[in-house]
């Protein structure tokens, strides 16, 4: 297979930091980006940078003009890009009505406009050369949409949206805009959890105040008892580097614990969509 330029955000943990390592040793060059690269997560940083075939860029996803800079950098050095995987993103939870419209504003710029910003970066690029290949880690909350992580799962839905769109949209250009929907999986990701900053709200729920944090523990007691192992992600993002262009699934389910409903959801939803499109004169557009 050949190697190609691959770009990924958010390394610096979980499903990026595996995926970065294990596309450089399948021989990729990588540019693994992530945020305070010389001081909060400098010593990832530095045993990044130190494996052959990966370069660490520093880069905030919420910074347009960061983006398309570090972007354009690596297109003029490696005259490409092929892949461009949008990990980046943080995860909320708690009772939604504790979240300002700060908080909101603050999840969507990372887990939504964020992947937009490097996609408007690399999308003139792939155009050009008549390929490539853009992967989004989206969740099986962005297929169902469970209380107490509402505006996470929010900000996940549009991801699907912007992803299922785009897709068919640049799909006759050459380029594959895909999913993966990843489920639960034992990672830094719950280590960061963010929640609203209007908790006086949380006394008028009553018991229900204790749900989010019963639910932690039953996640905690899944990681324990079922082997989800993070790198099945990544392994999924390697399955679709190597996929055909034009043969890539739209969805990819990576998900040990609701996986199968998630895939029903996702065929159903398939028919509806060709049904939907077919109706508006766009059934060509599945093709």
């Amino acid at each position: 297979m050949e190697n190609k330029v691959v770009f990924i955000t958010g390394t610096n943990s979980g499903f990026g930091y595996l995926t970065a390592k294990g596309a450089a040793a399948k021989g990729h060059k990588v540019y693994a980006s992530m945020r305070n690269t010389t001081s909060r997560n400098a010593e990832r940083a530095a045993e990044l940078n130190a494996i052959e075939n990966i370069t660490v860029v520093d880069l905030d996803v919420t910074d347009g003009n960061r983006a398309k800079e570090v972007l354009s950098e690596v297109i003029e050095k490696e005259g490409r890009i092929d892949v461009l995987v949008n990990n980046a993103g943080y995860f909320g939870g708690g009772i939604a009505e504790t979240y300002t419209e700060q908080d909101v504003e603050n999840m969507f710029d990372v887990n939504l406009k964020g992947p937009w910003r490097t996609i408007k970066s690399a999308l003139p690029q792939m155009r050009n050369q008549g390929e490539g290949l853009i992967i989004n880690i989206s969740s099986s909350l962005g297929r169902f949409s469970a209380p107490f992580m509402t505006v996470y799962n929010s900000t996940k839905f549009a991801l699907e949206g912007l992803t299922e769109g785009l897709h068919f949209e640049v799909r006759p250009l050459g380029v594959d805009v895909v999913l993966v929907q990843p489920g639960a999986f034992p990672t830094e990701i719950f280590q960061k959890t963010a929640y609203g900053a209007d908790q006086d709200v949380t006394a008028g729920y009553g018991p229900l105040a204790d749900v989010p944090e019963q639910i932690g523990e039953g996640m905690g007691k899944a990681f324990e008892s079922l082997d989800l192992n993070p790198q099945m992600v990544a392994d999924a993002i390697f399955k679709l580097i190597e996929t055909p262009k034009g043969q890539r699934p739209l969805r990819t389910v990576v998900d040990g614990i609701t996986g199968e409903h998630v895939k029903i959801a996702n065929d159903n939803v398939k028919e509806g969509y060709s049904n939907f499109l077919t109706a508006f004169g766009m059934a060509e557009m599945l093709n």
